[in-house]
């Protein structure tokens, strides 16, 4: 299929987030139409400046607010409900600056980001804020370029004089973000920029609360050894910094478990028409197909297996079938059966707070649960992980926050456990993976868990299931 020339990639994997996409060197990056990845449903849309109360730049987008919007979607800054320990927020603002992408590649995921530090702040000022303290949040926009991202935490940290920095959506941004942040001292959490190249730095003051990419597939991988006998493998990923190693990383798994490669196959991310690739893919007749995509890439090879009549037993996708109502309407509800993907987070979960987190962006944006992005989640997460940090710390230093977060110590998120390693990866995360199952988007692995469903295999032929 070939993608639309009126459409963009717009960089977000409900479930994986830490894309990085085309903006590359100013490379042109396509979208499928049906398919927006505009995860949230009836969310305020906030302008691409962002105003708010406060006194924002036009240019920058910046917002600094101090009660919900429904026009800017602004985060609750000041007041909050009464503390769990009894006690309210009072006296001088904790300021958390994060510059989030509303215009550009990424606007669509960059809104769902913004939205879930929202909701993170608003739940936490409800509860007490940091320790007593009322949060603010301070936004900026940073139109999806590596270059604004320098300029804007740069300027949140020496001009807004933000106490503390949270990561924006992508690896792309986190970065050059990270990078900024260290030579200030200050501490990055993220929860949306999990690429390899993140950690490979050699930065100590970086710390992702998700998965990271290497790991993502690697519980399928291991579903796949423990229950197939060897057989080829179809392969084909985009050719993007968090999404192949997601690929890779299981496919080294399972070469490694006497599986072999029916093909292996890597696109750039400039790629509109897989035609071919799905072609030569449905020519092995490999009944396992894994592929790393993005949700436009990852329809449209969909698309084309159902035109070529090509069917599998297994397949399993980076992102894509993560995006609910979207994926839905671009292959068909009926095509949806049995379909595979990593995911670090979903409404229903038992997760600390997050039932409180789906509760309290409900009140705030409307829309319904199951439309809520992994974006939010994962951004929530980030704020989870500060707070414990720092109530535990009993001080609002960014170099006790950062020797704290390497001691070993382990939180606990809406996504499952935090815990970090050497290099800021969260190695007590647990990669799930989710199928759909007549026409509910449900966890299947890893198995034993209460809330976990059987794995249905084989997939059925297209158009049968839904």
């Amino acid at each position: 299929m070939k993608l639309p020339s009126s459409t963009k990639f717009d960089g977000g994997a409900g479930g994986l987030r830490r894309h990085t996409l085309a903006g590359i060197a100013g490379s042109v990056v396509l979208l499928v139409g049906v398919a927006a990845c505009s995860s949230t449903s009836k969310s305020a849309t906030p302008s691409a400046s962002a105003s708010t109360s406060t006194a924002p730049s036009a240019a920058t987008g910046s917002t600094s607010a101090t009660a919900p919007s429904a026009a800017t979607g602004s985060t609750a800054a000041s007041g909050g409900a009464a503390a769990a320990s009894g006690s309210a927020t009072s006296g001088k603002p904790v300021k958390i600056g994060v510059s989030v992408s509303l215009s550009g590649d990424f606007s669509a995921d960059g809104l769902a980001t913004k939205q879930g530090y929202q909701t993170w702040a608003a739940y936490q000022n409800a509860h007490g804020g940091i320790l007593g303290h009322p949060i603010v949040m301070d936004f900026l926009s940073d139109g999806s370029s590596p270059t604004q991202i320098v300029t804007n935490y740069q300027k949140l940290i020496t001009v807004d004089k933000v106490d503390f920095t949270l990561g924006p959506y992508s690896t792309l941004l986190t970065k050059p973000a990270s990078v900024i942040t260290n030579r200030y001292g200050y501490v990055m959490l993220e929860g949306i920029g999990g690429g390899p190249s993140v950690f490979s730095q050699g930065l100590k003051n970086v710390f992702d609360v998700s998965a990271s990419a290497t790991y993502q597939m690697v519980t399928v991988a291991k579903w796949i050894a423990a229950t197939q006998s060897p057989q080829p493998i179809a392969y084909a990923t985009m050719d993007d910094p968090f999404i192949k190693p997601t690929l890779d990383g299981a496919r080294t798994y399972l070469d490694g478990k006497g599986f072999t490669e029916a093909t292996y196959k890597v696109y750039p991310l400039e790629t509109t028409d897989f035609t071919a690739i799905a072609s030569a893919i449905a020519a092995t007749h490999a009944k396992i197909v894994l592929l790393g995509t993005m949700p436009p890439d990852g329809y449209a090879l969909i698309q084309d297996f159902i035109q070529d009549k090509y069917n599998m037993n297994i397949l399993a996708e980076a992102s894509g079938p993560d995006q609910g109502a979207q994926f839905i309407k671009a292959i068909g509800a009926s095509n949806t059966e049995a379909i595979m993907v990593p995911n670090t987070w979903y409404p229903d979960s038992t997760f600390y707070q997050n039932s409180d987190m789906v509760a309290e962006y409900l009140k705030m944006f409307g829309g319904t649960k199951d439309a809520i992005s992994a974006d939010v989640a994962e951004a929530f997460a980030a704020g989870q992980v500060l707070m414990q940090a720092v109530t535990h710390n009993n001080s609002l230093s960014n170099s006790e926050l950062e020797t704290y977060l390497h001691s070993g110590a382990a939180f606990q998120s809406v996504q499952g456990p935090v815990m970090f390693g050497s290099d800021g990866e969260n190695v007590g995360a647990t990669p799930y993976i989710f199928q759909w199952q007549h026409g509910t988007f449900v966890p299947v692995l890893p198995t034993g868990g209460s809330d976990i469903k059987a794995v249905e295999i084989p997939k059925p032929a297209w158009g049968s299931g839904g």
